[in-house]
């Protein structure tokens, strides 16, 4: 268990941690000299329940609460100290502020300096911080009068922190490792050492991990776990890493810098979410309104967008947050904004999106998408969110740290269908009905295009809703073509029932030219011209014949006056395929294919310009390469060859 102190300052709350633990959390000669904490100060000890406690020691200076949220974001239980001469002061408003916006709801009392005031003012004081906690999420706490300089009330203190530590839940261990870093160091003899408080997962020496967001790979070559020596680390407790990297020192890693699984690295500088503000603020925050955002340990300048119309005081609504600077998140994940000048808290909330879009982001379906999203049960968000749109299954469980075993059951939980070969997933009714608008959209474009081969891959995609991203909707025609449900002729798509129609004369004209196309010319097949002239046919009513032979998908237009048999073309994209393969960057030359085909250079250019055009092939100069999005497109059911 992790014990946050918070309070105004000089009430006391560094003398009680050392006289809850022995330890002195007060660390820097500047601190000793002044009598006030600075920076975070840390002390462990076993408080009777056989485990170790944590404590993070925070200012309560006005100008170090952006330090104090640096502690505050990663505790298990509040202890709020408030001095008995004193009395409640405006850092102690303050930081209880902040830890209801954080979402802490367990905490206790400790109200120090108790010897120097008379039972009945501790009365009084006793009846105000309770009215003082009523409206947070730490109602109801229990107060302890204590004297550090005595010892008064300091051990039933230590008990009721020892009971509390039993029934402290384990976070979640299962999800992947996230730990926010407070301090970096150099530590003689073991190089770099970074400190924080594990928000998910587990860590253990020789794990690969990356300090996000500036995309550091480093290796744990030690842990102390509660300050103890460790093999591993775990979520919830404060643990100091010794990380080694080719680019690792002290000075590359920061205060609110992530060290974390390499699978959740994908930092983001635009963030919907849930805020509320305080009811002590003059105004409503409306458009493009300046603060600081405090994220964990991280601290940064943010532009408030409310998107549905300005926040009042006191009042939640949705709203978009864009960064000065990248930071590394965590869906539901607490966060803390203040003024630009550090004067005072505003609000706080709740991350949702963290890939948020920078335009059309207050419309009416996006703001139900939003809400769907807000949903904390993994399952229960997917479920959601399948209704409404496509989720890419491997981003939805990056953002919220999800493990492989997390995902699968979030998944089998919420009744998604995933789509065959992909990582896109959608509710089953939604699925369904993207087939019926394929089958839909393919049998209006027959009935008004009844010579027409089929509708283009592309353009059937951009007809369809929800739009899927290219390589899943590649992935959904080649479902539906294995189901008999659609087939696929090139670059077409059409319904398996329709061929474009030739009469019974066009047909006997094409039987006696496709002998021609498959035979040992089939690399360099007499040209439109040249076959009128043969068989004494018009030239220009051959060409219209043998485009409706394209359109069928039998035979390809390579150019305006050569046509190809279809089998000829799939034995050329796998040739294409073998020298790509044989090629050490995968660029091949036009000369190269030339000499396989066995073709004149002006044919072979007119075949890679055919491929080029249909993109199964990326020219660079004179040079190309496979596209392995359209490497399908020649196969009869859309799979590789």
């Amino acid at each position: 268990m992790i014990v946050g102190t918070a309070g105004h300052i000089d009430h006391g709350k560094t003398a009680l941690v050392r006289a809850l633990t022995g330890v002195d959390a007060d660390r820097l000669a500047e601190e000793k000299a002044r009598g006030i904490t600075i920076d975070l100060g840390f002390a462990y000890a076993d408080l009777g329940a056989g485990t170790v406690t944590g404590f993070v020691d925070v200012p309560g200076h006005e100008k170090f609460v952006h330090t104090m949220l640096a502690g505050a974001g990663g505790i298990d239980l509040a202890l709020l100290v408030v001095a008995a001469d004193d009395g409640i002061m405006p850092q102690t408003r303050e930081h209880l502020a902040i830890l209801d916006l954080l979402g802490i709801a367990r905490g206790m009392v400790a109200l120090t300096k108790s010897d120097l005031a008379e039972p009945a003012r501790i009365a009084d004081l006793t009846a105000e911080i309770a009215e003082l906690l009523a409206p947070t999420g730490l109602a109801g706490a229990p107060l302890f009068p204590v004297s550090s300089v005595t010892g008064a009330g300091i051990d039933a203190l230590r008990t009721a922190l020892a009971e509390a530590e039993a029934q402290t839940v384990a976070r979640a261990t299962e999800a992947r490792f996230r730990l926010a870093v407070d301090r970096s160091f150099t530590l003689a003899g073991a190089g770099t050492v970074v400190t924080g408080t594990v928000l998910s997962g587990r860590v253990a020496t020789g794990d690969q991990v990356l300090v996000s967001p500036s995309g550091l790979a480093a290796r744990v070559r030690g842990i102390h776990a509660q300050n103890r020596k460790a093999e591993t680390g775990a979520a919830g407790q404060r643990c100091a890493l010794n990380l080694a990297g080719e680019a690792i020192t002290r000075e590359a890693i920061h205060r609110g810098d992530v060290v974390l699984d390499p699978a959740l690295h994908a930092p983001t500088q635009r963030i919907d979410v849930s805020l509320r503000v305080l009811e002590t603020e003059p105004k409503p925050l409306a458009t493009w309104f300046p603060a600081r955002l405090h994220l964990g340990a991280a601290e940064t300048g943010a532009r408030i967008v409310p998107l549905e119309g300005p926040i009042a005081p006191g009042a939640e609504g949705l709203a978009q947050i864009v960064l000065d600077r990248p930071v590394a998140a965590t869906f539901g994940q607490r966060f803390i904004l203040r003024d630009n000048s550090a004067r005072r808290t505003i609000g706080g909330g709740r991350l949702i999106d963290l890939r948020a879009p920078a335009r059309r982001r207050a419309r009416p379906e996006r703001l139900a998408l939003l809400r769907a999203m807000a949903l904390a049960e993994p399952a229960q968000a997917l479920a959601a969110l399948a209704a409404r749109q496509v989720i890419d299954l491997d981003a939805f469980a990056r953002d919220r740290a999800l493990a492989a075993s997390g995902l699968d059951g979030a998944v089998s939980a919420s009744g998604v269908a995933v789509i065959a070969g992909t990582r896109q997933a959608l509710a089953p009714p939604q699925l369904d009905a993207l087939r019926a608008a394929m089958a839909a959209e393919l049998a209006a474009f027959h009935a008004e295009n009844a010579d027409l081969q089929g509708l283009g891959r592309e353009r059937l995609r951009l007809k369809l809703e929800p739009r899927l991203p290219k390589e899943a909707f590649a992935a959904l025609l080649r479902a539906e073509t294995a189901a008999g449900r659609i087939a696929l002729d090139g670059a077409f798509v059409r319904l398996p029932g329709h061929l474009p129609q030739l009469s019974g004369a066009d047909e006997a004209t094409l039987a006696r030219i496709l002998p021609r196309l498959a035979g040992e010319e089939r690399f360099r097949p007499p040209r439109v011209r040249d076959f009128a002239q043969e068989f004494g046919l018009d030239e220009a009513d051959l060409r219209r014949i043998l485009r409706m032979a394209a359109r069928q998908g039998r035979i390809d237009q390579i150019a305006q006056d050569h046509f190809f048999a279809r089998a000829t073309t799939t034995e050329m994209v796998a040739i294409i395929r073998d020298l790509a393969a044989q090629a050490p960057d995968g660029w091949f030359t036009a000369p190269a294919f030339r000499d396989r085909v066995q073709n004149g250079r002006k044919v072979a250019i007119q075949i890679l310009d055919f491929f080029d055009r249909l993109g199964l092939t990326l020219r660079r100069g004179d040079l190309r390469r496979i596209n392995p999005h359209r490497i399908d497109l020649f196969t009869p059911d859309g799979s590789e060859l």
